[in-house]
């Protein structure tokens, strides 16, 4: 199956999710990755108009060069842009990992127009989650995944009870395919990495 082809039923399924969530979120979020996904600005032109970009790197150079380009991108392909850990000038919010969950406040009084999301990956990551004032939230990993090869996945059936059982709107993530996709339920979307990458 072709990448392009892999992508259009990546974002067809999550599309399908986000109808029946009924939240007004773009349904297929890209994560960039600095090992996995060498070709970020490319993998990001070739998604649907209207998606997510969540913008990553350890190296905080990288990480402004990639939320530059991506930005200008954003305005000719109606994207959403977060950046991770960091207000970044002209990106729509910023996204926390697990461990930050708790400045969720501080950047809603510093800046109360930014979506905020954050990462969790477990149970009670989630039910701290619901305490703050979060606009969405990706539980992973879901499948098995090459970003985290030693972690154990929460597997579709627990993460579907998990993202039904939320008000929040969840985003599935780690090791979502094409192939997968299907054995999803409850979520407002998809979230990925390879499988929106473009080779």
């Amino acid at each position: 199956m072709s990448d392009s082809l892999t992508r259009r039923k990546l974002a067809r399924a999550a599309a399908r999710l986000a109808v029946q969530a009924r939240h007004a979120l773009p349904p297929l979020v890209l994560f960039t990755d600095d090992d996995r996904l060498p070709e970020p600005v490319a993998a990001a032109r070739a998604l649907p108009r209207g998606s997510m970009v969540v913008v990553r790197s350890r190296d905080a150079a990288r990480r402004t060069v990639l939320a530059a380009a991506l930005t200008v991108l954003a305005r000719k392909r109606d994207l959403i842009v977060l950046v991770a850990g960091e207000h970044f000038p002209d990106a729509d919010g910023v996204h926390l990992p697990e461990a930050h969950l708790g400045d969720t406040m501080r950047w809603r009084a510093r800046h109360p127009s930014l979506l905020i999301t954050a990462s969790v990956h477990s149970f009670a990551a989630l039910g701290k989650a619901m305490r703050f004032s979060l606009d969405a939230v990706f539980l992973s990993p879901v499948f098995p995944t090459a970003s985290h090869p030693g972690r154990t996945a929460l597997s579709p059936v627990r993460a579907n009870l998990l993202a039904r059982r939320t008000p929040l709107p969840i985003y599935a993530l780690g090791g979502v395919e094409a192939r997968n996709a299907a054995l999803l339920s409850g979520f407002a979307g998809i979230a990925a990495i390879g499988a929106l990458s473009v080779r």
